[in-house]
């Protein structure tokens, strides 16, 4: 277990009890919100800001009175938006009570970052979901070495089927596409995963969003001319 989700786990169980309370422990609860020195949200059960802290503003570049009331979905990045609703619902629905996701986060100036978002389920008295509490763990920087936005470039060929992961596109239609053998496209995925860090394919997506190697805002997901070589 990585340290960073040694630290998430317990604070999304922390945070459960403590919103399961929340109408008898109002001030306990935005205690923790304010103090935690998490990035937190409440939301409403389709998705929208509640309230947050001044972790969640911050890292997000909006103000109390542009985020409250606001989808959750609009401070994401949306290539993931449908992902991350088809997790809130289920949620929703019961089939779960928690779930954790990769996301890209998006800020006002189109400034994006990866982050890991935990979203806790909070019952009502009738056993169904009241309301939910969003745990936003932003991606920590790379030690010396790693990967630095900016200064990732790509072949063409890797750019395209960088192109194809983040579109969802299979091994087997991208190896149609780009004329090679389904070994061929796993090899370049390999290749891209190493390069970016990242442990799967929705990571790599991330990562490459945060790094600025594809362009926030277009569908099909498009590599930036200055990206490659």
């Amino acid at each position: 277990m990585t340290q960073q989700s040694a630290v998430t786990a317990p604070s999304a169980a922390l945070i459960h009890r403590t919103a399961k309370h929340y109408a008898e422990h109002t001030d306990i609860f935005r205690t923790l919100f304010e103090l935690s020195g998490l990035c937190m949200a409440s939301l409403d059960g389709s998705f929208r800001v509640r309230e947050a802290n001044t972790g969640f503003f911050e890292q997000f570049g909006r103000s109390a009175d542009d985020a409250c009331g606001r989808n959750f979905q609009d401070f994401l990045h949306p290539g993931i938006q449908g992902r991350v609703q088809r997790q809130f619902d289920g949620l929703v629905e019961g089939h779960r009570s928690r779930f954790v996701s990769t996301i890209v986060g998006v800020r006002p100036s189109d400034a994006t970052f990866s982050a890991e978002l935990t979203v806790v389920a909070v019952h009502g008295d009738d056993g169904r979901i009241d309301s939910a509490v969003a745990l936003v763990t932003h991606e920590k920087e790379e030690a010396e070495g790693g990967v630095a936005p900016g200064r990732t470039q790509l072949s063409v060929l890797d750019a395209r089927i960088l192109e194809g992961v983040a579109a969802g596109v299979s091994t087997v239609d991208m190896a149609i596409k780009l004329y090679l053998s389904r070994q061929g496209v796993e090899y370049h995925v390999g290749s891209l995963l190493r390069r970016l860090r990242a442990p799967n394919r929705a990571a790599l997506v991330s990562r490459a969003y945060s790094l600025g190697v594809l362009s926030v805002g277009s569908w099909p997901p498009k590599v930036l001319p200055d990206c490659v070589r």
